[in-house]
C-alpha cells in the first residue's frame, strides 16, 4: 500500500514544532545545535556590522579632522576625550608616541631607523584594530563550512530512522515512512539556514575588513609623508619662514610635536 488512509493522514503533524517531537532523539539533538548555531551567526553578524560601520564613520570623521588644518594637540585632545578610540585614530596616536620618544632629551633624528619605528608601530597597532574587528569571523566560517554536514547527519540518520519503520512494520504507507523522511528534511534545511547566512556575510566581512586594512595602510603612508615633510621644514635655517612647520600641524622648529 503506497497512500496512507485518511485516518492514518489526519494524525500526522508536519510543522516543525511536532516534527522535532517526534523525531529521534539524535535527530533532534542536531536540529537543537543547528538552530543554537543559527541564533549565534545572526548575532555575530549584527555585532560585526556595528563594528565595521562604526569604524569606517570614525575613520571618515579622523580623516577631516587631521586634514583641517588643526594642531596636533587639539586632534590629540580630541581623541582622548573619546571613551573608544577608533582605528585609524590609534594610528595617530602610535606614530606621535614613537615621534615623542625619539625626540626625548633633544636626541637628533636618525630618519631610517625612525621611519622604521614609526612604521612599526603603526603596524602593530593596525593589525591588533584588524584582529579585533575579525572576532567571530572564525566562527562563521566554521558554521558556514560543517552546518550542512551537519544537517546531512539529521538527514541520514532520518532516512534510516524511515527504512527502520518500514522494517518494523512491514509497512510502506506514508503514514510509515512519512515521519522519519520529513525530520530527515528538516535537518537539512535547518543546515542550510544556519550555513548559508554563515557563508555571505563571512564572505563580505572579509572584504570590508580588508578594504579597511589598505585604508589604514593608505593613512599610515600618509601621516608619515606628512612627518617627514615637517621634520625636513623644521630642519630648515632658523631665518627662513619655512622653519615654522605647518601643514595643520604645531609651529615648532624642532621637529617635535607639542605635548
Amino acid at each position: 500500500m503506497l497512500a496512507a488512509s485518511p485516518a492514518d493522514a489526519s494524525t500526522l503533524q508536519f510543522d516543525l514544532f511536532h516534527l522535532f517531537l517526534q523525531a529521534h532523539l539524535v535527530v533532534q539533538l542536531v536540529l537543537i545545535g543547528l538552530l543554537l548555531a543559527s541564533v549565534a551567526t545572526w548575532a555575530i553578524v549584527l555585532d560585526r556590522w556595528r563594528v565595521i560601520l562604526w569604524e569606517r564613520r570614525a575613520a571618515s570623521r579622523f580623516e577631516r579632522l587631521f586634514w583641517s588644518g588643526r594642531s596636533l594637540d587639539e586632534i590629540e585632545k580630541s581623541i582622548n576625550l573619546r571613551r573608544n578610540i577608533p582605528a585609524i585614530s590609534a594610528l595617530f596616536l602610535a606614530a606621535l608616541k614613537e615621534w615623542r620618544l625619539s625626540v626625548e632629551g633633544g636626541a637628533r633624528l636618525n630618519l631610517p631607523t625612525f621611519r622604521e619605528r614609526v612604521h612599526a608601530a603603526m603596524e602593530v597597532e593596525a593589525q591588533r584594530r584588524i584582529a579585533r574587528m575579525e572576532r567571530g569571523l572564525l566562527y562563521l566560517a566554521t558554521i558556514g563550512s560543517a552546518g550542512p554536514f551537519i544537517g546531512l547527519f539529521g538527514t541520514v540518520w532520518g532516512i534510516m530512522n524511515a527504512f527502520t519503520s518500514i522494517a518494523q512494520q512491514q509497512n510502506v504507507s506514508l503514514a510509515v515512512v512519512a515521519p522519519g523522511i520529513a525530520e530527515a528534511l528538516a535537518a537539512t534545511a535547518l543546515g542550510l539556514v544556519a550555513a548559508i547566512p554563515a557563508v555571505v556575510f563571512y564572505n563580505k566581512f572579509s572584504g570590508d575588513i580588508a578594504g579597511f586594512g589598505s585604508r589604514l595602510e593608505n593613512f599610515s603612508r600618509e601621516l608619515w609623508s606628512t612627518i617627514t615633510r615637517e621634520l625636513d621644514l623644521a630642519a630648515a635655517p632658523a631665518n627662513d619662514s619655512r622653519g615654522t612647520v605647518r601643514h595643520g600641524l604645531d609651529e615648532q622648529r624642532v621637529g617635535q610635536p607639542a605635548r
